[in-house]
């Protein structure tokens, strides 16, 4: 199940992201406008959500979340953006990653 958060995730909606992999959400985070979208089977479902909800592409990144860890990792294949100068699925810039950190810490952190 996708969800779209603006605010702080409760419980039982960590649980729903969580059913596909378990321990792990796949989100897409716009960093513009400070929400996200977890759960699903892929990343690009995330980003779809947003996009229908008017967020932008270029503000758009994928990540995974594992809530027992509070862990997150910055990789998904929606981050391969030549033309922004990320080449890879690995988010290669600090400053958007500490911006998804900040995010996702808002609204997914400290909910397990």
């Amino acid at each position: 199940m996708i969800l779209l958060l603006s605010e702080k995730a409760s419980q039982v909606q960590i649980q729903a992201m969580s059913e596909e992999y378990g321990g792990m959400i796949k989100i897409a985070v716009d960093i513009r406008h400070g929400i996200l979208a977890g759960g699903g089977d892929m990343h690009a479902d995330c980003e779809q959500v947003l996009l229908q909800n008017g967020s932008e592409q270029d503000d758009i990144w994928g990540a995974n979340w594992y809530p027992i860890d509070q862990r997150i990792e910055f990789e998904a294949i929606i981050n391969i953006r030549p033309h922004s100068g990320n080449r890879s699925m690995l988010i290669q810039s600090e400053g958007i990653r500490k911006k998804i950190a900040k995010i996702t810490r808002q609204l997914l952190g400290e909910v397990q």
